[in-house]
């Protein structure tokens, strides 16, 4: 018999009810990051599993049955990705013990991939205040600041980090520095093959303790330095 059109609005009307009767949240930044967290799209597909299950079903730590039953992918690949998870901090089991009934259980624990997305998000919110601020300098100080970073950039051959553009600024900024003593002490650890940050610091604390203001100054310094050798 053919269903009339009441039967089949019936119908709608009960699965719509379903569909809507629970739903998962699923964050956001867990998408955007999940690339930057080296996490496949079957391992992200069974945090989210995870998370229906507690969320929705109260259940803390479903079997590898249940999560497979609700996938396309054959059960080795399911307790293999479910252990790469743990492997690489992002899912934790842990073992509990009931309360009430002194019963030991085990539980999926979401907590490290919540500290992961933080942990992307916070480098983001740190670059782009970074880029902000440099953005700011340059408008304040056209051709000053951006030249030292380029330099700095282009003899470490790699975009500098956050820390790194807030230590320049400082060297500037805070400790007084002039430009060219910066590029100068920059200057000498290439020389000397020593092209990281802790040692550019070095050279310019050790001239700060000589009283060297000027390039001039510097090369005199380093001149006696490396004859005393």
């Amino acid at each position: 018999m053919k269903p009339n059109d009441n039967d089949r609005k019936r119908v709608e009307r009960a699965l719509l009810a379903g569909m809507t009767a629970g739903t998962v949240a699923v964050p956001h930044l867990l998408l955007r990051y999940y690339h930057r967290m080296k996490l496949s799209e079957l391992e992200v597909m069974l945090l989210i599993h995870i998370l229906a299950f507690q969320e929705n079903e109260k259940k803390d730590f479903p079997t590898h049955d249940e999560i497979q039953d609700r996938m396309t992918t054959p059960q080795d690949q399911v307790i293999e990705a479910i252990q790469k998870l743990v492997n690489s901090g992002v899912l934790r089991i842990e073992q509990e013990i009931d309360s009430v009934s002194d019963i030991q259980y085990e539980r999926y624990n979401l907590r490290p991939m919540y500290e992961k997305i933080a942990s992307c998000y916070a480098e983001d919110l740190l670059q782009k205040a970074a880029r902000q601020a440099e953005a700011q300098r340059s408008e304040a100080q056209p051709g000053r600041e951006k030249d030292v970073y380029s330099i700095f950039e282009a003899e470490f051959a790699r975009p500098l980090t956050p820390m790194e553009l807030e230590t320049i600024t400082s060297w500037l900024d805070r400790d007084g520095y002039k430009e060219e003593l910066v590029l100068a002490a920059l200057k000498e650890a290439v020389f000397a093959g020593k092209v990281h940050f802790r040692y550019v610091d070095r050279i310019l604390l050790e001239w700060s303790r000589n009283r060297i203001t000027t390039v001039e100054q510097a090369k005199e310094f380093t001149q006696k330095f490396r004859g005393n050798r």
